[in-house]
């Protein structure tokens, strides 16, 4: 009794980093007491033993290797399989179908339309299925959709293919959200989720070299360029898909890979960290209560704002090379850089977001960074393509910088399994709207310059504004007057 007292008079003393995460003593003083009540996760002990730095240190990381790499992976496949339309396109796709410029932006814009109407069903799927055996079905499913895009001949079987995937991929992003915030505490989430996310910039760099290489095969086996885009980028997605059921763990009070001291440590730290919004059973009355929150339609709002320039990007951006006057063959190529610093950018942005616990000021900074880019890019129209390409590159950059932050935002600032989940579906529910607009906003008739897609995409940066409430009542979740918000 007595070395417990002193351990836990020790952490009153020091400041524990983990992973570029400051956690310090009076985070489980403010939340601890008032969700915590000293008992283990399974409730085999009335007591519990504060982990060292060097213990909480090595269980993170052993979290992060386990975790990380494998659900980035997942949404790398994920993004690819969405924007690499934008990539079959240059390989021919409008040439050999029958297919019109306007029903070729319907067909990236119905994707979200199918991705928006099942986001929050997915999540409460999710919810009662578990991350494992959910997210490789969807996975299995949007590969064999995406294999079959490959047999469209003509817009109307595209546009119905393009709806369907959306379907099928709405559960992965927000259940992937969901699945993080059990694992990691809210101060932690911001890089993890920027590593999660710096896939899809990823996606558009190895998307545009992999397209440059598949538009090589154009003839094989009697199959354009664009096919074979297609079937090839969707093998990793099945066979990811079929692998997901046997490695990806589910909770944390279940994970085999970790042992009863380790699952202690992460399912007590995380309650702490949720203070009295730490229930985790399923609740209707969360659910009901989340779809009034006002707080769902402020964020809502600013999603969909910051992710215009996202899609328009991802969906675009080959076009939108090649109309600085580079071969269709080149502009596959030079598409992936804007993507690559942006996926520095993404991780150098959310890792001081995590070391400050702040999230507005550095989302308001990387809208200044895309800002400046679409000046560039509307400005400097006439005077070169190098001038151009460099715009593209600065847009790209602050534009992706946005999400990683906003997204651990919001997941921060809803408290309870049942409402975080809901919640984190319906604000990406929202959001995603915005890619059915951005389908609409680079046109054709626009080309080569697209100065009015730059113009839209530029009204649309938007700097969102801090939000807090708290109440008392019934299945309160983050309204909880001892839960805290992050900033």
């Amino acid at each position: 009794m007595l070395s417990q007292f002193q351990n836990k008079k020790d952490l009153d003393e020091k400041k524990v980093e983990v992973d570029g995460t400051q956690i310090e003593h009076e985070d489980y003083v403010e939340t601890g007491n008032a969700g915590f009540n000293g008992s283990s996760s399974d409730g085999k002990s009335d007591t519990f033993i504060e982990p060292d730095e060097k213990e909480l240190k090595r269980l993170m990381w052993k979290l992060d290797r386990r975790i990380i790499p494998y659900i980035a992976l997942l949404y790398l496949c994920s993004y690819l399989d969405r924007i690499n339309i934008g990539n079959a396109k240059i390989a021919g796709l409008m040439e050999t179908i029958d297919i019109t410029e306007s029903e070729y932006n319907w067909a990236l814009s119905i994707f979200f339309i199918g991705y928006v109407l099942f986001e929050v069903p997915a999540n409460l799927v999710l919810k009662m299925l578990g991350p494992r055996i959910w997210i490789s079905t969807i996975m299995i499913v949007w590969g064999a959709i995406m294999a079959a895009m490959a047999a469209c001949r003509n817009g109307p079987e595209l546009i119905a293919a393009r709806f369907f995937l959306g379907v099928a991929e709405c559960g992965l992003y927000p259940g992937v959200l969901f699945y993080l915030s059990v694992w990691y505490t809210r101060r932690q989430q911001a890089l993890r989720i920027a590593l999660f996310y710096g896939s899809s910039t990823l996606a558009g760099a190895f998307g545009g070299v992999l397209a440059y290489g598949i538009m090589h095969m154009d003839g094989l086996r009697g199959l354009h360029g664009w096919q074979w885009i297609f079937i090839i980028e969707a093998i990793p997605t099945l066979v990811l898909g079929a692998l997901t059921y046997f490695v990806l763990p589910d909770y944390p009070e279940k994970a085999k890979f970790l042992n009863e001291r380790e699952r202690e440590i992460i399912v007590t730290r995380n309650k702490r960290d949720a203070g009295s919004a730490s229930d985790t059973h399923f609740s209707w009355a969360q659910v009901g209560s989340t779809f009034v929150d006002w707080k769902i339609y402020a964020y809502s709002i600013t999603y969909l704002c910051a992710a215009i320039p996202v899609y328009s990007f991802s969906m675009f951006m080959p076009s939108i090379v090649n109309g600085m006057g580079y071969t269709a063959l080149n502009a596959q190529a030079m598409s992936s850089a804007p993507y690559a610093v942006a996926f520095v950018w993404c991780i150098l942005n959310s890792y001081d977001a995590d070391r400050r616990s702040e999230r507005g000021f550095h989302m308001a900074l990387s809208a200044f960074i895309s800002l400046v880019g679409y000046i560039l890019l509307i400005t400097l129209s006439d005077v070169s393509s190098v001038a151009l390409y460099i715009g593209a590159i600065v847009a790209t950059t602050g534009a992706f910088g946005i999400v990683p932050p906003m997204t651990s935002w919001f997941s921060n600032n809803f408290g309870g399994h049942t409402r975080r989940s809901v919640a984190i579906a319906l604000i990406t529910s929202f959001g995603n709207t915005s890619g059915a607009i951005s389908g609409q906003v680079y046109r054709a008739n626009d080309a080569p310059k697209y100065m009015k897609g730059h113009l839209a995409c530029l009204r649309d940066n938007m700097t969102p504004e801090e939000y807090r409430i708290a109440s008392e009542g019934p299945e309160l979740g983050e309204k909880h007057p001892g839960f805290r918000y992050v900033l």
